[in-house]
């Protein structure tokens, strides 16, 4: 069976276009695969990133028929193949060549967060930190996280608007929960979140947990949570109260 693909090509610096390819499909076959067949066959110069091929690694982050996907985790049996499936690269981030972006920011962000910070071991813990496994299983989905981006990249506030400067994205977001409802760690990330993160920028749509291929729930776990702890802080009526009566 044979298929046709419209993928990106673009030079550095330049416009870009999509250029149609049909292919020979067999049973079983990815995106990714496809990908990899045309490359060999049609257009050696296509540049995509890829790793693992299993889901693990995010390199092969594209949108597919317009959607924020995995090349590698998205199966051409699932696509409507009567037409022809897009695939072009992320559109919130840079574009270096065809597929590949340059997701360079998002470790920039990540460096200037609060790291984890725990707190002393206290003496009846004689010399190892204990905590409750109800406290590790919070935080312990978070961990699933592989950085694909794609939160990142359906995300409106980077995707449209291109907030970059000013909101750090679901995935950020996700990273501070994670820290934020640590058990163990002590420092304080709600004043960051609130005036140099911009939580408040997060509508809640749920479309970054829609995307994300480890089937994390980013808005249910981790982002309305941090939103809630904000709210208390800044917000409540008597928080505030307390908070100008001891200083």
């Amino acid at each position: 069976m044979k298929a046709t693909f419209q993928i990106w090509r673009s030079e550095p610096g330049g416009a870009g276009a999509l250029e149609s390819y049909t292919t020979e499909i067999s049973e079983g076959m990815v995106v990714l695969d496809a990908v990899h067949k045309i490359q060999a066959e049609q257009s050696p110069d296509l540049a995509c990133r890829w790793n693992c091929k299993a889901g693990k690694c995010g390199s092969c982050s594209a949108e597919i028929n317009g959607q924020p996907k995995l090349m590698c985790m998205t199966r051409l049996n699932s696509l409507d193949l009567t037409q022809p499936v897009t695939v072009e690269p992320m559109r919130a981030f840079p574009i270096i060549k065809d597929l590949v972006t340059d997701v360079s920011w998002n470790f920039r962000v990540k460096k200037g967060l609060k790291k984890f910070k725990p707190r002393a071991v206290r003496p009846e813990e004689h010399g190892t930190w204990r905590m409750a496994q109800r406290d590790v299983d919070r935080v312990q989905e978070f961990r699933k996280c592989i950085e694909c981006f794609l939160c990142q990249d359906v995300c409106h506030v980077l995707r449209d608007h291109g907030k970059h400067e000013e909101f750090i994205g679901p995935r950020f977001l996700l990273y501070s929960a994670q820290l934020e409802m640590h058990p163990l760690d002590t420092d304080d990330r709600l004043a960051d979140l609130k005036h140099k993160n911009n939580i408040g920028y997060c509508n809640i749509t749920k479309c970054c947990t829609k995307v994300c291929p480890e089937h994390i729930h980013i808005t249910d776990n981790a982002i309305i949570p941090l939103k809630e702890r904000v709210v208390d802080r800044y917000y409540d009526p008597v928080t505030k109260l307390l908070r100008m009566i001891t200083g």
